[in-house]
């Protein structure tokens, strides 16, 4: 199946966007995506034309909403102040990001592993969990895409209940070093319905923010990449290192992102990609 996407849509941006762990490029230009049980495999065919190894089903029913394809990012890009020149040379390294919207599970335990760990060695660890814990996934595509690089088995993120009956020493083995109980305590809460991950949604931000923090590991960076990538409340800006250094030496100290509003997440993922690129920080 082949669709076409006339708005901004740059998988190799998304896939290193520092938002989602498990997406890749497994050869030139094809990538793959897995959220929940359902795998995609999406290759860019034209700058606009892609082509798709699901259904148009699928893609209506998952995909669609799983890649944000409604929101009018090129449109939120144009909107920047010409006299935020640091953000307009970001947004155009990072033009192409999109905010994934993400399972909240996913995402609330990635983020935890996330502390003090870089892209790669947060891959690695997450890949662990899933091979060690995660189902089995039959499907390496359809052969719309031509042919996929891939052999056996892929599986699917753990659920809460797999990882709370593993034991503190299988978690280890995957790297989870001083996270480890964190991930428990997060398990716990999910499967003793303490936390309703799909219930928050109706919370505000606030309330959403203050409850994710009751989870042991969570604090004020974590909860907002859960919120900004699980619970797509693009407001939420995250800050870490990186846009530690983005504030103390483009902004003179001062959080830009009150200036952004709604859309203050999507300027994060644009000037965390983009200082990167660019190598604009010291």
């Amino acid at each position: 199946m082949r669709i076409t996407v006339k708005d901004d849509l740059d998988l190799y941006k998304i896939t290193n966007s520092g938002q989602c762990f498990r997406a890749c490029e497994i050869s030139p230009g094809l990538y793959r995506f897995i959220t929940g049980r359902n795998i995609l495999y999406i290759k860019d065919i034209s700058g606009e034309e892609y082509e798709l190894s699901c259904s148009k089903k699928e893609w209506d029913g998952i995909w669609k909403h799983y890649f944000d394809i409604e929101t009018d990012y090129s449109s939120i890009r144009a909107g920047i102040p010409a006299k935020d020149k640091f953000l307009k040379e970001c947004a155009d390294a990072g033009c192409g990001i999109r905010i994934l919207n993400q399972d909240k599970w996913e995402m609330l335990i990635s983020f935890i592993i996330s502390q003090r760990k870089s892209i790669p060695a947060i891959r690695s660890c997450i890949e662990k969990l899933c091979e060690r814990f995660g189902e089995k996934l039959e499907s390496l595509g359809d052969g719309s895409c031509g042919d996929i690089p891939e052999t056996g088995s892929l599986c699917a993120f753990p659920t809460p209940k797999a990882l709370l009956t593993s034991s503190e020493k299988e978690l280890g083995e995957c790297g989870l070093g001083y996270r480890t109980p964190f991930i428990k305590d997060a398990a716990e809460r999910v499967c003793s319905g303490k936390l309703d991950l799909d219930a928050l949604d109706g919370f505000s931000d606030e309330e959403l923010f203050v409850t994710l923090k009751t989870v042991k590991g969570v604090g004020d960076k974590v909860a907002n990449c859960v919120m900004l990538f699980g619970y797509h409340r693009i407001g939420r800006a995250p800050v870490d290192t990186w846009i530690y250094k983005v504030i103390d030496q483009k902004y003179n100290g001062r959080n830009p992102f009150g200036d952004y509003g709604i859309y203050a997440g999507i300027m994060q993922q644009y000037m965390f990609y983009g200082a990167a690129a660019l190598k604009l920080l010291k």
